[in-house]
């Protein structure tokens, strides 16, 4: 059992490693890695809001490349059936819209 930070620096990384992936009964990513920070005295570290990974779009990106949410109304049938269509039916409409506004059909 590990009671000081002396203790850490004692640790059998590979030894724990394997204890622990044997209780889980699979292996755990990253573990090892965890575990020689530990050792080494990596730990209880504070993570600033920049030092994370931010999610969505880049900050200063393209205007002409954002999206604009907005809602009309479709029949009813029309809308299942683009749902149908499978995962990503939202973009493949943009893409006919898109088709029809540069060939002057709407």
């Amino acid at each position: 059992m590990i009671n000081s930070l002396a203790d850490l620096k004692t640790l059998d990384v590979e030894k724990i490693a394997q204890a622990i992936e044997t209780d889980a009964g699979m292996p755990v990513t990253d573990l090892r890695t965890s575990l020689q920070q530990a050792k080494s005295g990596q730990f209880a570290v504070v993570h600033k809001p920049d030092d994370l990974r931010r999610r969505g779009r880049p900050r200063g990106a393209v205007a002409e490349a954002r999206k604009v949410i907005t809602a009309f109304r479709l029949d009813t049938d029309v809308l299942y059936g683009l749902r149908a269509s499978g995962k990503g039916w939202q973009t493949r409409v943009n893409a006919l819209l898109r088709e029809a506004v540069e060939q002057g059909r709407i």
